[in-house]
């Protein structure tokens, strides 16, 4: 089921951007709360980096389904991300704490705690000789899969999320929601350094990766009922929907990337010697800001520069910043070559290192980078050298100075991380 807008047309049946009444009419007409009658009903959402309307579709959800259902919840799908204050989670639902203490007093609202084993149930494993073809041969272990605990106490999953390129994945959405946004840190950790041994390059961007197909084979290990309500955003704006696909996690997520592929990708005829990208305020460290990076990467020349630009940034990583400290940012073959030296930090960080240095190359102990990341954030210049990165005092930057020059191979992005950019080849 689906409703979407083909560039340059309307939606079928509806207005665009679909409104909120819109939305309720369309969650009415495909999942009527007759679905869903005496179930207990958990919504898993994103947390709020993450760009779409989550407030409206759980407002239309909610409206439909809570006569009906024993009980609707939200849990919030973190991966690893900080916990979210319960004024937080009022915000990415869009509601008052008035409404929360009236019309939504019966919602119960729950963090994921991957770090926490007793949050967790195990599933089991995907055995080596699976994890080897899924992988393509390049790993071949025994992968443990866990869960968030709570979801058994429901009768019905309900994911609500956006799908967008990704770094790690492919694109984001569906399954993914499950695994890692609730999952424990083994799978985790696998999949995120698998999608850094391919590179970000070879997998942004890319609809059926050997991550995607690790991911989905995780799903299918979750016994509840799954719906997907999977969201396509306009670029660049406030969370304008483009596309909303109801259906399992693996079909919904399916028709949304093929829109995303279209909706978020800005293809361009070069490369670019300096990049501004400029992080939106839902990044509020660099581990979530580094998507600034990521998107961009496919258009930065070699020997070029890329600036975070993000004077709201003072965090490395509340959950990860010591780790990252520690290890420093580099590329993928300084981790490979040195794997003895490695091995025991977790694997998804040392992804996050290699999504964020980028390309470059490890030989006879000397690393070389493709291109320079700088941040012009507020994190201090010391810091910015120990782990790897540039340094920019922001102060010294304006970027209106970078608008316009995209002739001089001068690009400025004033809300990076969620579109990709890629050269027409």
């Amino acid at each position: 089921m689906m409703a979407r807008a083909p560039a340059g047309r309307l939606w079928p049946g509806f207005d665009f951007p679909m409104n909120e009444s819109e939305i309720a009419s369309w969650v009415a007409q495909h999942h009527p709360a007759r679905e869903f009658q005496g179930k207990r009903v958990l919504l898993i959402i994103p947390d709020g980096t993450r760009t779409a309307p989550i407030g409206a579709v759980f407002k239309a959800l909610h409206a439909e389904w809570s006569g009906s259902v024993a009980a609707l919840d939200i849990l919030i799908a973190l991966g690893t991300h900080p916990p979210m204050p319960e004024e937080a989670i009022c915000a990415r639902l869009e509601i008052t704490p008035e409404e929360r203490s009236t019309r939504y007093r019966s919602v119960g609202f729950f963090n994921h705690e991957w770090d926490n084993p007793a949050a967790l149930h195990s599933l089991g494993i995907i055995p080596a000789d699976e994890i080897r073809a899924l992988s393509g041969g390049l790993f071949a272990m025994d992968v443990p899969v866990s869960i968030n605990r709570r979801v058994f106490d429901y009768d019905q999953i309900v994911i609500v999320g956006p799908v967008f390129p990704h770094e790690v994945v492919g694109f984001s959405g569906g399954n993914k929601y499950l695994f890692p946004g609730v999952s424990g840190p083994e799978i985790l950790n696998f999949f995120h350094w698998l999608g850094a041994v391919i590179t970000t390059v070879g997998v942004i961007g890319q609809k059926w990766t050997p991550v995607r197909r690790v991911v989905d084979r995780a799903g299918a290990m979750v016994p509840i009922p799954k719906l997907c309500l999977a969201l396509v955003v306009k670029p660049g704006g406030h969370g304008e929907l483009a596309g909303i696909f109801g259906g399992t996690p693996e079909a919904a997520w399916d028709q949304a990337a093929d829109l995303s592929a279209q909706t978020h990708i800005e293809w361009k005829d070069r490369q670019y010697h300096t990049i501004l990208s400029c992080a939106p305020a839902m990044y509020d460290e660099l581990w979530v800001g580094a998507k600034c990076m990521y998107k961009l990467e496919p258009v930065l020349a070699p020997g070029g520069e890329l600036i975070i630009y993000a004077p709201h940034l003072h965090e490395v990583s509340v959950v990860h910043g010591a780790l990252i400290r520690q290890v420093g940012y580099h590329c993928r073959d300084y981790f490979l070559k040195q794997w003895d030296r490695f091995k025991d930090f977790p694997w998804g960080t040392l992804a996050h290192s290699t999504h964020v240095f980028g390309q470059g190359t490890y030989e006879n102990g000397v690393e070389t980078r493709r291109a320079r990341v700088t941040l012009a954030t507020g994190i201090p210049e010391a810091v910015c050298h120990e782990i790897n990165l540039g340094y920019r005092d922001w102060r010294t930057l304006d970027p209106a100075q970078f608008q316009g020059r995209e002739s001089e191979g001068i690009l400025y992005v004033p809300k990076a991380g969620e579109t990709l950019y890629r050269v027409q080849s």
